[in-house]
């Protein structure tokens, strides 16, 4: 059985296609059986279980004891904590992911840019979350999410106009893909300090982020929370961005910025 990836990059070694093609499907759908990774692949699911295999051995995926169905594993944070450029920039925003995390009791990620997509280095997982979820290397788009509409707002106008080129995906109804409204919102994010999305990238998931600047001023995280809407409510989010700001400025003093105290904030 061919797969249909195998002409999708010419000149790829099919094996590194495959693997990397069962981590973006594990990104999206989580636990995820050898059955439904082989139709992914295109393959008979006894090769997709000896790549499970492989990287269930490095600790890239991992399995689930009674269902035997797979997902990410927590070998990805040593590889996600790689992408950034500065390598104190994890160590240094710990501290306020941390705190942050006591505050609000609420999933917690630390996230880079990389081109024209959200990664995620550094998580720490919600005390109220039933089944843990991991975010940790996960590719996220730019407009959908809050971490993506920071980087935005703080990016040169001509970036900015490079990246939002072109038709907007639109993931669920709450997606802003209209570049006038999309604008505006992004001018609040400067204005505000702080973005936030109500199930604009998954429907039942809410969230909001703030900037982590280095000892320049330049953005070059975001500390943020997420977490279901039944829970992570818009009236949670306003009072929850005052902290979420907070610690992102305790990760960004520790990155060598410090900026006036305002009295509006």
């Amino acid at each position: 059985m061919s797969s249909p990836n195998d002409d999708r990059r010419p000149g790829g070694v099919q094996s590194v296609d495959r693997a990397i093609t069962i981590l973006e499907f594990l990104a999206r759908n989580e636990w995820s059986g050898v059955t439904e990774v082989g139709n992914e692949l295109g393959v008979h699911k006894s090769t997709a279980f000896r790549l499970l295999n492989t990287l269930e051995a490095r600790g890239i995926v991992e399995q689930h004891t009674d269902s035997g169905k797979y997902r990410l594993g927590a070998g990805l944070a040593h590889l996600a904590r790689g992408i950034s450029v500065d390598p104190d920039l994890t160590q240094n925003s710990r501290f306020g992911c941390e705190w942050l995390a006591r505050q609000t009791e609420e999933t917690v990620t630390l996230t880079v840019l990389e081109g024209d997509i959200c990664v995620t280095i550094d998580q720490i997982v919600s005390s109220s979350t039933v089944v843990s979820r991991s975010w940790l290397g996960r590719q996220t788009p730019l407009h959908g999410t809050s971490p993506g509409k920071v980087f935005l707002a703080f990016l040169p106008e001509e970036r900015r106009a490079e990246l939002l080129s072109g038709e907007l995906e639109k993931f669920t109804e709450n997606t802003i893909v209209d570049p006038i409204a999309l604008r505006e919102e992004l001018d609040r994010v400067v204005e505000n300090g702080f973005a936030t999305t109500v199930e604009e990238f998954e429907e039942g998931l809410n969230g909001a982020a703030a900037p982590v600047r280095d000892a320049e001023g330049t953005v070059v995280a975001t500390i943020g929370v997420s977490g279901p809407s039944y829970r992570l409510d818009e009236d949670e989010l306003r009072k929850l961005t005052p902290v979420i700001r907070e610690a992102a400025d305790l990760a960004s003093s520790r990155m060598g910025y410090f900026h006036p105290i305002s009295t509006d904030d």
